[in-house]
C-alpha cells in the first residue's frame, strides 16, 4: 500500500521524507504544498508546460499574496500590504487582489501506473483555472469550497515530468471583507486504484447513542464498483479495534451498522474522537483504505427543550468569525487555525458560526479536537449581488455543486451541529428567495438529514422595504430560524410607525420551531443571554464577532468627535465608522484582537455568561472638547489598566461589570466609592480621581462579597518579555510557535500605556519569522518585516519551522529597553 503512495517531484520533493504533514480531508492524500512557482501578473501562455518560469518565486502553500508588502511603498498611500487605490477600500481593509499564477513540476514513479490520480484543492480565492500538461481541467469560481480534478488521462508516463498551472483571478469588487488571494489552503495529490472509495465517500452517523452502546451507521460510496468486500473497523482513541463488520459490495453505496459498547462520547468538555477504518478488499487483498475521524455523540434539537448534546441542554455562547488569521492573512496554516479555536474557547465560547462561507478543514479539525460546536455556512448572497463581481454571478450554475462540496466534506465532523444556506439574503422576502431557500434546504437534507437547516435573516434597510409577512414563506423552509440583531436594544425595527414582532411572537405562531440569534451586537450580549436562560426554545446566539479580522474596517472602533456634533442613532450611525477611514484596516469588533488578546467585549461577556463574578475596566481619558461615539459593533474605549500618566488628579471613568447588587471601589486600601448596580444591568459606572497605585473593585450580594478585580499602576518600561505559546514544535511547515511580546517594568508588570515603540526581531536556527502583528486597528506597517510597533504594550511574532529538526532562537530588542530571547525546540 505504501509503495504506490510514494511520489517523486521536482525541486527536491523527497527531502521532506519523514516530515509530518497536516491532516488531509482524505487519509490517502499526499501533501502537494511544497515548491510551487508563483508570479503575480497578467501572463499569457503560462499554462503551457514549456513556459519559462525560472524567474518566478519559489514558495510553499498555503499562500496569500494580499498579505504581502506591496511595491513602491509611500507613507499615506501604500503601506505594507495596504493601498488607498484598493478597489474594495475599507470593506477589504485597503488590500489588493489581482491575478496570480502558480506552477509546479512533478514526476511520478512506476507505482502510479494503473492508478487514478486526483488533484484536490482545499480552497483557492478565487476563479481558479487549472491545467495539467497544457490541458485545461476546469474553472472553479467560488473561493471557499474544496474541489478536485482527475489527472489520470493527462499525466505523462512514469519518469517524465508533469506541470500543473493554476491561474487565480481575484479582480473586481467581489467581497465585503478581507478574502486573501491565491492558493491559500492546502493542495493534495490523491492516488487510488480504479476501484476505490470515492472522495468524501464515507458518511458516518451516530443517531442512536446510549450509555451502554452506540449504533454507528456508515455508508460507503464506491467509484467504479466491482465485486469486493467493504470492511469497517472502529478504532477507539487508543487505536484499539472496538467494532468490526464486513459487507459484500453489490452496489455503489454500501450501508453498514456497527455497535460500540460503552462508548466514550464527544462533548464540549471531553471531545473524544474515534476513527473508522474502511477497507476495500478484493481477492483477499486490500485495494483501498480510508481512515475517517468522527465522534460519538447524540445531537437533538427538541422544540420544547432546545439543543440537547448527549441528553444535556446546551445554550449557544457563540461567536461569528471570518476566515483570516491576522498577520498571516488568509493562509490557512494548521497550527494557526488550531490556536484561533483555542483562544476563542478560552474566552468562554462553546460555538462558532463560520460566516459567511465554508472554513478550512484545519479549523473544523480543531473544533473537533477542542470541543466547539459549529454552524457551517455556505453563502453570503444568492442571485442578488452585494458587490458587482461577487458570487451572485455564479450562484445559478454553481450553488448546487458548492453546497454539496461543503456538506459532503464536513458532515463527518462531530463539531458541525447545523447547516446555514445563507446570510442576510436580499431576496429572502421575494418569490425567488422562497424557491432558492426550498431548493437549497432540500439539497442539504438529501445529503445529511441528521442536522437542521437555517439561514440568517435580517430585517433592516438596505435588505428590505417589505413587511415581515413577506418573509414567512421563506422561513417555512428552515428547521431553525436564525435572526440577526432582533434582540439588540440599539436597533429599532420599525415599519409604519409600529414596533415589529419579537422572538416571542414568532414562537407563539410556530410552537414547534426553535430560534437563535445568528448575529448580535456586543452591547446586546446581556439581552440575548437573558433570553437564552429564560426560554428553552431560544438556543442562544452568535456575537459579531469572536475575533478581529481584516476588512469591514472600523465598524467596532470607537471614535471621538466634537461635543457639538449631532449624531444619528442606532445602525444609521454605521457610516461614521464603516467608511474609508485610512489607516484603519480591521473591523476591531472582536472579543479578541487581531493577535488574540482579549478586549472589553470579552470581559463583559465573561460576566454575562456567569464565567466571572466581576470585571473592571477603565475608560481611556476623553480629550477636552470631544465626546466618544461608541461604534455600532463595538464597546466603549476601555482597557484593563490603571496606568494613566499625566491624568493625576483628573476624573477618570471606571466601569465595573458584575451580577452582584452593589460595588465598592478601593484605591490604595481606602474605600472611595460605592453604588448599586442598576436593575436590568450588570454595569456600575464610576467617575473617580486618578491617583497611581492599586485600584480594587469588589462586588456584593446581600452584604456578602461575591468577587473582586484588581488593577495596579505599572512602572516605567525597562525591558521586553517573550512568551512562546509552545516551546516545542514539530519540524513541519504546518506548525508554528506564537510568541507574545510584552513591554515590562522593573517588577515584570506589563506596561499597557506604551504605544508606537518599535520592536526589532532577529531569528537564527531552523525557523523563520512567518509574521508579526499587534492589536491596533490602524497600524498599517508590514506583517512580514522583522519589526513591529507595540500596541498597549504588546505585539506578536510568529515563528515557522523551515522543515527540518533543530532549534531556533528569536531575539527582540528596542531602543532603551533590555532585549529578550526565547528558544524553540523543533522536533
Amino acid at each position: 500500500m505504501e509503495a504506490f503512495l510514494k511520489v517523486i517531484v521536482s525541486f527536491c520533493f523527497l527531502l521532506i521524507a519523514g516530515i509530518s504533514v497536516s491532516h488531509a480531508q482524505d487519509s490517502r492524500a499526499i501533501s502537494f504544498d511544497r515548491n510551487w512557482r508563483f508570479k503575480k501578473d497578467t501572463i499569457y501562455g503560462a499554462e503551457r508546460p514549456g513556459f519559462n518560469d525560472t524567474d518566478w518565486r519559489t514558495l510553499n502553500l498555503p499562500h496569500d499574496w494580499s498579505i504581502e508588502d506591496l511595491p513602491d511603498q509611500k507613507e499615506g498611500e501604500v503601506q505594507g500590504p495596504f493601498t488607498k487605490a484598493s478597489i474594495g477600500k475599507a470593506a477589504t481593509g485597503f488590500t489588493e487582489g489581482g491575478i496570480g499564477w502558480y506552477r509546479k513540476a512533478f514526476t511520478l514513479d512506476k507505482s502510479y501506473i494503473g492508478k487514478k490520480t486526483y488533484l484536490l484543492f482545499d480552497g483557492v480565492y478565487m476563479n481558479a483555472d487549472v491545467w495539467i500538461n497544457g490541458h485545461h481541467l476546469g474553472n472553479h469560481p467560488y473561493g471557499y469550497t474544496s474541489f478536485s480534478y482527475d489527472l489520470t488521462e493527462f499525466l505523462n508516463p512514469a519518469g517524465k515530468p508533469n506541470v500543473i498551472a493554476v491561474r487565480v483571478d481575484n479582480t473586481g469588487k467581489n467581497s465585503r471583507w478581507y478574502s486573501g488571494s491565491g492558493i491559500y489552503r492546502h493542495v493534495w495529490l490523491l492516488p487510488v486504484n480504479p476501484t476505490h472509495i470515492k472522495l468524501w465517500g464515507n458518511y458516518i452517523t451516530t443517531s442512536e447513542v446510549f450509555p451502554d452502546k452506540a449504533v454507528i451507521g456508515i455508508t460507503t460510496t464506491i467509484e467504479n464498483q466491482k465485486p469486493a468486500d467493504v470492511k469497517v473497523d472502529i478504532l477507539d482513541p487508543g487505536g484499539r479495534v472496538v467494532a468490526s463488520h464486513k459487507e459484500r459490495a453489490s452496489q455503489s453505496d454500501i450501508i453498514q451498522k456497527l455497535i460500540v459498547n460503552h462508548p466514550k462520547l464527544w462533548d464540549l468538555d471531553k471531545p473524544v474522537l474515534y476513527k473508522a477504518r474502511v477497507s476495500l478488499i478484493s481477492n483477499n487483498q486490500i485495494v483501498d483504505q480510508t481512515i475517517t475521524t468522527f465522534g460519538i455523540r447524540s445531537l437533538v434539537f427538541d422544540p420544547q427543550k432546545g439543543l440537547l448534546l448527549n441528553g444535556q441542554s446546551v445554550k449557544l455562547k457563540g461567536g461569528c468569525i471570518h476566515h483570516d488569521l491576522g498577520p498571516l492573512g488568509a493562509a490557512s496554516i494548521d497550527r494557526a487555525e488550531e490556536r484561533k479555536v483555542e483562544l476563542i474557547k478560552a474566552a468562554g465560547y462553546n460555538a462558532l458560526r463560520l460566516s459567511h462561507n465554508p472554513a478550512s478543514p484545519a479549523l473544523l479539525n480543531a473544533c473537533d479536537k477542542l470541543g466547539l460546536l459549529v454552524l457551517d455556512e455556505a453563502f453570503d448572497m444568492w442571485e442578488l449581488p452585494k458587490n458587482p463581481q461577487d458570487y451572485h454571478l455564479y450562484f445559478k450554475e454553481w450553488s448546487r455543486r458548492d453546497l454539496a462540496s461543503m456538506v459532503l466534506r464536513d458532515r463527518n465532523h462531530p463539531s458541525v451541529m447545523m447547516w446555514s444556506i445563507g446570510n442576510e439574503i436580499y431576496e429572502a422576502p421575494d418569490s425567488s428567495g422562497y424557491v432558492n431557500a426550498k431548493r437549497l434546504a432540500d439539497e442539504v437534507r438529501g445529503l445529511d438529514p441528521t442536522r437542521p437547516v437555517t439561514d440568517a435573516i435580517v430585517f433592516l434597510p438596505p435588505y428590505t422595504k417589505k413587511p415581515w409577512t413577506a418573509y414567512e414563506s421563506h422561513l417555512a423552509n428552515l428547521d431553525i430560524d436564525g435572526y440577526n440583531y432582533f434582540l439588540d436594544p440599539s436597533v429599532y425595527f420599525q415599519r409604519d410607525s409600529t414596533i415589529l414582532h419579537s422572538f416571542e411572537t414568532e414562537r407563539a405562531k410556530h410552537p414547534q420551531k426553535l430560534y437563535m440569534a445568528t448575529e448580535y451586537l456586543a452591547n446586546a450580549a446581556l439581552e440575548n443571554w437573558d433570553a437564552a436562560e429564560k426560554y428553552p426554545w431560544f438556543l442562544g446566539g452568535f456575537c459579531w464577532t469572536a475575533m478581529d479580522y481584516i476588512g469591514e474596517a472600523g465598524i467596532g472602533n470607537s471614535i471621538y468627535v466634537p461635543e457639538s456634533q449631532k449624531l444619528p442613532k442606532g445602525l444609521m450611525g454605521m457610516g461614521l465608522f464603516y467608511r474609508n477611514n485610512w489607516p484603519v484596516y480591521n473591523a476591531y469588533c472582536g472579543d479578541l484582537d487581531l493577535i488574540g488578546d482579549q478586549k472589553p467585549e470579552a470581559y463583559y461577556k465573561k460576566v454575562v455568561w456567569r464565567h466571572s463574578p466581576i470585571e473592571m475596566l477603565v475608560h481611556r481619558p476623553i480629550p477636552d472638547g470631544q465626546k466618544e461615539v461608541v461604534a455600532t459593533w463595538g464597546m466603549p474605549d476601555e482597557l484593563k489598566s490603571w496606568t494613566w500618566s499625566g491624568q493625576e488628579g483628573k476624573k477618570i471613568q471606571v466601569d465595573v461589570y458584575t451580577r452582584g447588587k452593589t460595588v465598592k471601589l478601593e484605591l490604595n486600601g481606602r474605600i472611595i466609592a460605592e453604588q448599586s448596580v442598576p436593575g436590568g444591568s450588570i454595569t456600575a459606572t464610576f467617575q473617580i480621581e486618578y491617583q497611581p497605585g492599586t485600584l480594587v473593585a469588589k462586588s456584593f450580594d446581600n452584604g456578602k462579597e461575591t468577587g473582586s478585580s484588581t488593577l495596579s499602576t505599572a512602572g516605567s518600561p525597562v525591558g521586553i518579555r517573550l512568551i512562546a505559546d509552545r516551546k516545542k514544535i514539530r519540524a513541519s511547515l504546518n506548525d508554528l510557535s506564537f510568541i507574545r511580546v510584552e513591554v515590562v517594568d522593573a517588577k515584570g508588570n506589563l506596561v499597557p500605556s506604551v504605544n508606537g515603540l518599535e520592536i526589532s526581531f532577529k531569528i537564527s536556527g531552523a525557523a523563520t519569522i512567518a509574521g508579526v502583528g499587534n492589536g491596533s486597528p490602524a497600524d498599517m506597517s508590514s506583517f512580514q518585516q522583522p519589526r513591529k510597533q507595540v500596541y498597549q504594550g504588546k505585539a506578536l511574532a510568529i515563528v515557522r519551522p523551515l522543515g527540518a529538526p533543530g532549534t531556533a532562537t528569536l531575539t527582540a530588542s528596542a531602543r532603551g529597553l533590555q532585549s529578550s530571547s526565547v528558544h524553540i525546540e523543533i522536533k
